[in-house]
């Protein structure tokens, strides 16, 4: 692939941090394939959110592994944890907390609601109404909770990821497109192929879990400050100006490509750099390529764009049209 040459500042003290970072990223990834079988593009999409300081919106049927996914990372990740079922009566305060009146103080208390953690598993987001919705996209987006009119932040690192069900849309609240801008990353989660399956069939029978797999035997891999360290190096890896060029240009060609009705806003163009800076972590490169950035452009794009209606008649998916234009879209050579 390209040959981007590093950045000439990076100095000698930078490299042992590097190297760390890329080590623990990739002790992760090895643990949560233990936990999760047939799912590696989603664990590398999820670890790619992670280390840019993203969130993600997780799609996919029931029964593909992706409440497991998130309880392996909790588990491998040694930060708190918290999870909401998102269902038609919940209310915001419970998710961002509310005031209770202590008889003995005769004051109020803030009580603290599940959002203050550092991994949120939002289930089945879509099925809350837009209130509650807004409330977890409020501080996805402002890294901080105003309960009584106290701005409350919350601890770092915060990753939220979402899950919902395509196939289920009764009793949904779909997320509009403004606020799905929110998630960095929509993750689609599809079937294993058959030997995969094999395999974690064979690995949850022999579990004492019903039907699914044990996440008691994955290892504490990295701590909260570990996560930082692994956001802070990403964000210094080199990047060339064609490498940046060429990840604005996949989100503004969205904009007048034949087949989509609207287009990625800039938001996309920095996440696509994001996304490929921890991507190029999580490999253990020096410096971004154009293949970092095309690696991550379907799980960036895909939310953010929307699919002409009569191409949607077709059959046509928003995924096809993004590889079209990902292929014809020419990236920098070196």
């Amino acid at each position: 692939m390209s040959d981007f040459p590093a950045d000439p500042s990076l100095t000698a003290d930078a490299e042992p941090s590097r190297q760390r970072a890329s080590q623990l990223a990739q002790a992760l990834r090895i643990e949560l394939r233990k936990a999760v079988i047939g799912q590696d593009a989603v664990i590398d999409d999820v670890l790619t959110a992670l280390i840019a300081g993203g969130h993600v919106l997780l799609e996919g049927v029931p029964g593909l592994g992706k409440t497991l996914l998130v309880r392996a990372l909790a588990r491998c990740f040694g930060g708190e944890f918290a999870r909401i079922q998102f269902t038609p009566d919940l209310m915001p305060s419970d998710v961002t907390g509310h005031a209770v009146y202590d008889l003995h103080t005769e004051q109020f208390k803030l009580r603290k609601g599940p959002l203050f953690t550092n991994l949120l598993l939002a289930d089945e987001i879509n099925r809350a109404p837009a209130k509650t919705q807004a409330a977890l996209l409020e501080a996805m987006q402002e890294r901080q909770v105003t309960l009584e009119g106290e701005a409350l932040p919350i601890g770092q690192p915060f990753m939220v990821l979402a899950t919902q069900n395509p196939i289920e849309q009764e009793g949904t609240y779909p997320l509009p497109e403004a606020e799905l801008d929110r998630f960095m990353l929509k993750v689609r989660m599809d079937y294993p192929q058959a030997q995969q399956e094999l395999d974690m069939v064979r690995e949850v029978t022999r579990s004492p879990r019903a039907d699914m797999l044990d996440v008691q035997p994955l290892r504490t891999v990295l701590h909260a400050e570990d996560v930082l360290l692994l956001q802070q190096v990403a964000s210094e890896l080199a990047l060339d100006e064609q490498v940046l060029d060429y990840a604005v240009r996949l989100a503004r060609t969205t904009r007048s490509w034949p087949g989509l009705t609207i287009g990625a806003g800039p938001r996309a163009s920095i996440a696509l750099v994001r996304g490929a800076r921890a991507r190029a972590l999580l490999r253990g490169g020096e410096f971004v390529t154009p293949d970092d950035v095309k690696g991550c452009a379907l799980a960036v794009l895909r939310h953010r764009v929307r699919i002409a209606p009569e191409l949607d008649i077709d059959g046509l998916e928003v995924d096809q049209v993004l590889k079209q234009l990902l292929d014809q879209v020419p990236a920098p050579r070196q």
